[in-house]
């Protein structure tokens, strides 16, 4: 699984130097400690509980109560009911001895629940188009901003942003500020204009200018909005047109603390398009982050990045054992 912005990416570019390497333990590091500090409200809500009470003894309750609190941090009842069945097993059998030892497996068998699919992302096309979705207050133009500067300032690549919401002149604007911050190009359309011509126009400049990836934004749009939705759909099938094998790479930005309502939009998504993994934003501010593994198992679609603050340090890509660490590790 990608733990850094470099094993996220696919290119056919030789790995980082050894200079790299040897600083990336040390970010990694802090990256962690953000993430664990960051995610202070959901391990409350999971690890203290757990720590406190949950495996003092093994009993009926035991089992109970964890289901109990795995399910109030939106890990999802079916998720659930296969870790717990999984330590009760074990337990029984005599495998975990002490609560030390199911701590240890909870958190193993929660880092695997989060494990699905190809968590990378392929640079290898000329150029790579990603599609960003999503509806309004995810965090989807800040985002693709966040993306663009890794991938210029990390990565070394030419990148272009297309301004797909073309209905809020706000998201224009914004998405604008982050392509002169990163030091992208930029292509936007008058108020209320095609979307899918900006997306067309995107690639056209992308090409002519020999840029490496396109990053095109769409409007916020709600799954119960069938007309956005089918929009959406019409996006895709333009940049087809220009390039049939794109776009290379759809990404659902799901605010996490919207729960279970989130992978309810996800699985809206996937219907009108190829969602090819979730950006899950907003970890900072909520309980509910087991709503990464409820993602990853009932929908298949591996979670790709999270967002857990607002700095640029603070998108990253996901990592399943830092994760469950983080939510775990009182």
């Amino acid at each position: 699984m990608a733990r850094t912005w470099r094993e996220l990416f696919i290119t056919d570019e030789p790995v980082a130097d050894r200079a790299a390497a040897e600083e990336e333990p040390d970010r990694r590091g802090g990256f962690f400690r953000r993430l664990r500090d960051n995610m202070a409200k959901s391990r409350q809500a999971l690890g203290a509980e757990l720590q406190a009470s949950v495996f003092q003894t093994l009993d009926d309750e035991t089992w109970e109560r964890l289901e109990e609190t795995l399910i109030y941090a939106d890990v999802g009842a079916t998720t659930t009911a296969k870790i717990v069945e999984r330590l009760e097993t074990e337990a029984g059998s005599g495998d975990l001895a002490s609560g030390e030892d199911l701590t240890r497996r909870l958190q193993e068998l929660l880092a695997d629940a989060a494990r699905t699919g190809d968590d990378k992302i392929d640079l290898r096309h000329e150029p790579t188009v990603i599609l960003m979705t999503g509806v309004n207050g995810t965090g989807k133009t800040t985002t693709i901003g966040k993306i663009a500067h890794h991938l210029v300032h990390e990565m070394g690549k030419s990148v272009l942003l297309a301004a797909g919401d073309t209905f809020r002149a706000a998201a224009v604007e914004q998405l604008g500020i982050w392509a002169e911050r990163v030091g992208t190009d930029f292509i936007r359309a008058e108020h209320g204009s095609d979307p899918g011509a900006v997306a067309y126009d995107a690639i056209d400049a992308a090409r002519a200018r020999g840029r490496d990836v396109v990053i095109i934004d769409t409007a916020g749009r709600l799954h119960t909005q069938q007309h956005l939705m089918d929009e959406l759909r019409k996006v895709r099938k333009v940049i087809q047109k220009q390039i049939p094998d794109a776009p290379h790479e759809t990404l659902l930005t799901i605010d996490a603390t919207t729960g279970q309502n989130g992978l309810r939009q996800a699985m809206l998504f996937r219907e009108a398009v190829d969602v090819d993994g979730i950006v899950l934003t907003k970890l900072d501010g909520t309980a509910k982050g087991g709503i990464a593994l409820a993602i990853a198992q009932e929908l298949g679609v591996p979670v790709k990045l999270i967002g857990i603050g607002e700095t640029l340090e603070d998108l990253r890509p996901f990592d399943p054992d830092d994760f469950a660490r983080a939510l775990l590790e009182v």
